[in-house]
């Protein structure tokens, strides 16, 4: 029998993405909540050595947007499991050779360290307002443990970072996926997008600008090791040089996948433009002035923007070619 079909292309048969766009945002939200561990107990840390106090209300909602916004990713990555009631599994056992594995158990390591640190992070002025007796007095208890916490917040934020391009990285049946330089593109865009953040809620001048330089050096980071990326597939064998091609082919099918290139290729480097205006435009002496506020969450802005499409990009692309495929569809 001979079976005949037709309408091919790079998005339906005989490519099956088992990973959508559900994964791509938990992607995003793991990268982005590790970013915001690490980059809030940096901010900590920093002020505590310099002032031996907190920076009052200056990113006290950062701490407490990490855990959200990973329930968040995790909530869509259930939605992905094809059979929901038995997600509890992973947490039956424990495989050292299985990325998944390490994964669920350190996210469920992670969870404990970041809401202690977020509640131990409380201002005076917040705790007042918290009407639930257990949650204030877990608040208090946390306080004189908070350096310690901030500093296990550093370890395990760049650990879930790292985390989302491993689950990636170990599927060697993908040769875009099958890089060892991936876990280090996620961590540096966890941790860029985790500093946009910082910027956009910190009020202290001190902390947007601080955080504003250090974002700089990640965006070009992130630019470097996507270039590397890059150079590493098409140095290497032709199932490496074919599951690049879709972002330098701008023909109807593979066209999103160029699309993302060129706008990485903008945003990133257009946030750093921005920031280094943002930076000399500053007097240390003045307030920050409306446009440089403007500069400052335009360009936090284009770093999420950046982060998202390479999460989605590389999601996608990954699943269009295989060592047994040396033929784009």
């Amino acid at each position: 029998m001979e079976l005949s079909i037709t309408g091919t292309n790079a998005i339906t048969y005989p490519v099956m993405h088992v990973w959508d766009w559900r994964v791509a945002i938990y992607l995003f939200l793991g990268g982005l909540s590790g970013g915001l561990m690490t980059m809030s107990a940096i901010n900590y840390l920093r002020s505590e050595r310099k002032s031996g106090t907190i920076q009052s209300l200056c990113c006290w909602q950062i701490p407490l947007m990490a855990p959200i916004l990973l329930s968040i990713g995790l909530f869509f990555l259930w939605l992905d499991l094809e059979r929901k009631l038995h997600g509890h599994l992973f947490y039956m056992t424990f495989k050292p050779l299985s990325p998944m594995s390490w994964g669920a158990w350190i996210i469920l390591l992670i969870y404990p360290v970041m809401i202690l640190y977020a509640l131990a992070s409380l201002p005076d002025e917040i705790k007042v307002k918290i009407k639930n007796t257990f949650i204030k007095n877990t608040a208090d208890a946390m306080a004189p443990y908070l350096s310690k916490l901030a500093k296990l917040n550093v370890v395990f934020g760049v650990l879930l970072s790292i985390y989302t391009g491993i689950l990636l990285s170990s599927l060697v049946a993908r040769p875009l996926w099958n890089s060892a330089i991936l876990p280090l593109l996620f961590l540096a865009s966890g941790m860029s997008t985790g500093t946009a953040v910082m910027i956009i809620v910190a009020k202290n001048k001190e902390a947007k600008l601080f955080f504003t330089k250090l974002d700089i050096w990640l965006i070009i980071g992130e630019i470097l090791i996507i270039a590397l990326m890059f150079y590493g597939h098409y140095t290497s064998n032709a199932a490496h040089q074919e599951a690049i091609m879709p972002f330098f082919n701008s023909s109807h099918d593979t066209f999103p996948y160029f699309l993302s290139i060129v706008v990485i290729g903008i945003v990133l480097p257009l946030a750093i433009i921005l920031k280094f205006l943002e930076v000399r435009g500053q007097d240390t002496e003045k307030e920050i002035s409306r446009f440089g506020l403007i500069l400052m969450n335009t360009s936090a802005l284009l770093v999420l923007l950046g982060g998202a499409v390479i999460r989605f990009a590389l999601v996608y692309a990954g699943q269009l070619s295989g060592y047994g495929n040396y033929t784009m569809m």
